[in-house]
């Protein structure tokens, strides 16, 4: 359905998207990950049109979002054939504040191309769907901002697109609203493609299917949120309690191989809590179990603790800065 190929964006010296290539397949959701400043929304307003790329493409059900080849000019979102299949929901919504809900979303579905004849049933259902219908008649100033990004969000899905894009969906908007928000982008995902931003973890980890993390304009891992979570070099983690001293624990635990890494913290002296990364993902519990039992030791605790979405994205985003001062 997307096709990103070797897009870059600069701004002056700044390189704010480098080289980034991937695809978005059709009936999945989709979450750019990254820390503010990676790129996110710079790569959605290109993806949609809104903003011409330094270099590269990207082509949208084989039509190049940005620019119309044969005369190599750069035509903006609603001028090309692309956005018949886009519904574009920016960080901050470009809504019309003297005007009503109604008012506006008849204005968009307008602008939309939707014929005259669906309009009025158009708007109904997207103002159901986001649950507006309450305020269709009051003018947008005099909404929070909840409702007003609520409005945004009506105004994307308007004509339901094939794949609608929201950027940062969540911001400003209160716990219970949020958990609205994730119900309705897993309820739009039954029937389209949906890509979102944010530098929330918990929020991509909910809704995402696939997950692309980016971090100073690059494509650092893009995954399922399971197979990133087995990311970090294919270790996984054990933790332990025992009922001994540090030294005792520590000789058990020489024993055994494929440990590769180890960390003790003592509660007091009988008592000690231990972290091991091992060798690949290798399964060492059994081999501890008898290991400490052999000694008579008493082993009270044994946990696996695997690498969490946010221990990966911290780890890719903080090798990323770590690689760039390296340049310097």
């Amino acid at each position: 359905m997307i096709e990103v190929k070797n897009l870059v964006k600069k701004y002056g010296n700044h390189l704010a998207v480098d080289h980034l290539d991937f695809q978005i397949k059709p009936g999945m959701v989709y979450g750019f990950l990254g820390p503010n400043g990676a790129g996110k929304s710079t790569t959605m307003n290109i993806m949609t049109g809104c903003m011409g790329a330094t270099q590269g493409e990207v082509l949208i059900n084989g039509y190049d979002s940005g620019k119309i080849h044969v005369c190599n000019e750069p035509v903006f979102f609603g001028q090309t054939k692309t956005n018949q299949y886009i519904g574009y929901l920016p960080e901050h919504p470009p809504l019309y504040m003297d005007m009503t809900v109604r008012e506006y979303l008849d204005f968009a579905a307008e602008l939309k191309g939707i014929r005259k004849s669906q309009r009025r049933e158009a708007v109904d259902e997207a103002e159901k769907m986001v649950k507006v219908q309450d305020v269709e008649h009051r003018l947008i100033r005099n909404l929070s901002k909840g409702y007003r990004q609520r409005v945004g969000l009506a105004q994307a899905i308007l004509g339901f697109p094939d794949m609608i894009i929201l950027d940062e969906p969540s911001v400003g908007l209160d716990p219970k609203q949020i958990i609205e928000m994730r119900d309705l982008i897993r309820k739009l995902a039954e029937n389209h493609t949906v890509i979102l931003s944010s530098h929330i973890l918990t929020e991509i980890r909910e809704v995402c299917d696939y997950i692309l993390i980016i971090s100073k304009g690059k494509l650092v891992a893009s995954d399922t949120p399971e197979n990133l979570e087995l990311l970090r070099n294919g270790a996984s983690s054990l933790e332990l309690e025992v009922k001994a001293a540090p030294e005792t624990a520590r000789a058990i635990l020489s024993t055994i191989d494929d440990i590769d890494a180890m960390e003790m913290h003592s509660e007091n002296e009988n008592l000690t809590r231990v972290k091991l990364e091992t060798k690949n993902g290798a399964d060492i519990r059994e081999a501890i179990f008898y290991a400490f039992a052999e000694e008579k030791c008493p082993l009270l605790e044994m946990k696996t603790a695997k690498a969490s979405l946010e221990d990966i994205f911290m780890e890719l985003t903080q090798k990323e800065e770590s690689n760039d001062a390296g340049n310097l």
